[in-house]
Order: C-alpha cells, then sequence, then structure tokens
C-alpha cells in the first residue's frame, strides 16, 4: 500500500511557509503536516477564504498535497497545570492574553476549535497534537497522589475535551493525540485509560510516534496491533538510548546535544526504533494514511536530514504484502 510521506514543519516553522514548502517538493516529499504556528497557519484566520486558498496555492506550486495539520503547541495548553513561562513561550499572544492560568486553558481550547474549522476549509480530516495533563506532575509519585486526584486529571481532560471534540465532528475532523510523556496519554496503560475517559468517541485517536517508545522501553509494534483502530496518524520519527549506568531516562536536565544524556532524538534511520517490523505491523493493520517525517536532530543538520529521511521513509514503503501468501504456491489446486 502506498502511503503518502509527508514532512512534518513544525521543526521548520522559523523558515517561512513558501520556502518549507519550496525545499520538500524539491526532495520529492508527497505532502506536508503543516503546523500552526510560525507564518504556516493562523487557525484565528480559518473563516479568511482568500488566507485558506493562499495556503493551497503555496503546496500547488510546489507539487505538494496536505492531508494533516498540527496544532501541539495550543493544544498543550488546554489541560496543563501549572501554566507557566513555558506555556508564554510556545502558544500565540491571542491564547496567552493576560497569562491568567484558566484563561489561557480557555482560549486554547477555542484554539482548537478553530483548527478544525480551519482543517475542514483545507479538505483535510485530522488533527494532530497535544492535550497536555493537569497530572503529568505528579508521574515522579512522590509526595503519593492519591488514585482519586488521578482520577480528577482524566475527569479534567474529558471535561475540557468534550466540548473542542463536538466541534471537530461537526466539521468532520479527528483530533490524533501524539500519545508522548507530559500528555494525558503517554505510554501504553494511559493510553488505554484515555480512550476510556473520553468514551472511545470516534474523532478522538492517535498520532503514532515510535520514538517516544524506545527511551520508556515500550513496545512499539505491540501498541500498534493493540490500538490499530485508534491509530489515525503516524510521525516517523527517531530516538536512540545511551544507559551506560550514568545516564538516566529522564534526560537529567541536559540538553539535547549532550553526550551525557540517556536518550536523545535522531533523525530518522539513525536510532532504535524497529522500523521494519513497524512498517509491517501498519501494514498488517491496513493503515494507509501519511507516514510524517519529524525531523529532530541535535548532531545533524536538517537540510541534511529531511531529504535522508525521505528516502529512508520510501524504502520502507517498499515493504508491501504481495497478492497471495508464499505457500499458496505449494497447492496443486487451481
Amino acid at each position: 500500500m502506498a502511503r503518502p510521506i509527508t514532512l512534518f514543519t513544525g521543526q521548520w516553522a522559523d523558515l517561512p511557509f513558501e520556502e518549507v514548502a519550496r525545499l520538500a517538493g524539491e526532495w520529492g516529499y508527497d505532502g506536508l503536516e503543516i503546523a500552526c504556528w510560525g507564518d504556516h497557519i493562523d487557525v484565528s484566520r480559518w473563516d479568511d477564504a482568500d488566507y485558506v486558498q493562499s495556503r493551497l496555492d503555496i503546496l500547488e506550486r510546489n507539487g505538494l498535497k496536505v492531508w494533516t495539520i498540527s496544532n501541539h503547541l495550543v493544544g498543550q495548553a488546554v489541560c496543563d497545570d501549572p501554566i507557566d513561562e513555558r506555556h508564554h513561550d510556545i502558544v500565540p499572544p491571542r491564547v496567552w492574553g493576560d497569562g491568567d492560568a484558566e484563561g489561557v486553558r480557555q482560549r486554547a481550547a477555542e484554539d482548537l476549535k478553530n483548527t478544525a474549522r480551519f482543517a475542514a476549509k483545507l479538505g483535510v480530516k485530522t488533527v494532530t497534537g497535544f492535550t497536555g495533563s493537569s497530572i503529568w506532575k505528579y508521574v515522579a509519585m512522590f509526595p503519593p497522589a492519591s488514585d482519586a486526584m488521578i482520577e480528577r486529571g482524566y475527569a479534567d481532560f474529558a471535561a475540557r475535551w468534550h466540548p473542542i471534540l463536538d466541534v471537530f465532528e461537526e466539521v468532520g475532523v479527528r483530533f490524533a493525540l501524539e500519545v508522548h510523556p507530559s500528555e494525558i496519554a503517554y505510554d501504553y496503560w494511559t493510553a488505554k485509560k484515555t480512550l476510556e475517559a473520553i468514551g472511545h468517541r470516534k474523532s478522538f485517536g492517535f498520532n503514532f510516534d515510535p520514538s517516544h517508545f524506545v527511551w520508556q522501553q515500550l513496545d512499539s509494534v505491540a501498541f500498534v496491533l493493540d490500538f490499530a483502530e485508534h491509530i489515525l496518524h503516524v510521525h516517523c520519527k527517531e530516538s536512540t538510548t545511551n544507559l551506560d549506568g550514568r545516564n538516566g531516562v529522564l534526560g537529567s536536565h541536559l540538553s539535547w546535544d549532550n553526550p551525557r544524556r540517556g536518550w536523545t532524538f535522531v533523525s530518522t534511520g539513525h536510532g532504535d526504533v524497529p522500523w521494519e517490523p513497524l512498517f509491517r505491523a501498519l501494514n498488517a493493520i491496513g493503515y494507509d494514511g501519511p507516514t510524517s517525517v519529524e525531523w529532530e536532530d541535535a548532531g545533524m543538520d536538517r537540510l541534511v536530514g529531511g531529504p535522508e529521511a525521505l528516502a529512508f521513509v520510501r524504502k520502507l514503503g517498499e515493504i508491501t504484502p504481495p497478492h497471495q501468501l508464499f505457500d499458496a504456491a505449494f497447492s496443486n489446486k487451481g
């Protein structure tokens, strides 16, 4: 099955959208997963027909299509507690406002609704992103967090996201949460808990990114197979571990390029993700959506990593099921 290969523009949003589209088109990408920051998409302009068309025109000029847009940064502020200077750095001024925490959360929720509306105007069926979490701060387990505190966190997530998903459903768009540390779903069991909390709504699923499974020592293939019906989008991103007895999985507050880190992101094809088994698993579940290269590597220039990752993923895409199983050739019936 030929899946489109897209470039996620989040790590390229310091460049003008036109420039990123030009690069991706020249490299041979099929399309872009467009980030809703930088000048790439301003979701507050969802009802400006000329602006929406300008995004499509840029894509067309560069031989690209769009299947997915992303609003990870604003999504993070919907449920997070605390809201602090980290959020000030990543959300637009219209969302930050006066910085009042609950006001930021409410404005972030409205921005996510507009993201769904913008996606619909583009003809896009999937928005990827984060949800944030009011209980991620309890992950270290001390001081102990009671079961009731954890349950309140999932209830808070559901209360904030049900109205957002109502709008997604009104316009025929789905939200794909990237299962990721700091989110309400960050591993296998919290993913199950999240689906239960949101009532298994069809408009809510997962953006599968195996790079976050490597350092948590999770089985990414098992996740794909077990959550098959909830895999709405796939990121091709990579990480690697360096756990030598001194370096830990929590990162030690070290920068991404520090060799003493216990793990870090690397360009696709240079890490520890089991890509071939994963692509076989994606074939098995019938996933035919985009495979989107999310380039992150503190030790490689992105102008090298971007086209190299495309070639790597395109080669993986050649792993396709045969028309018949090999043992059918043994049969003398026919």
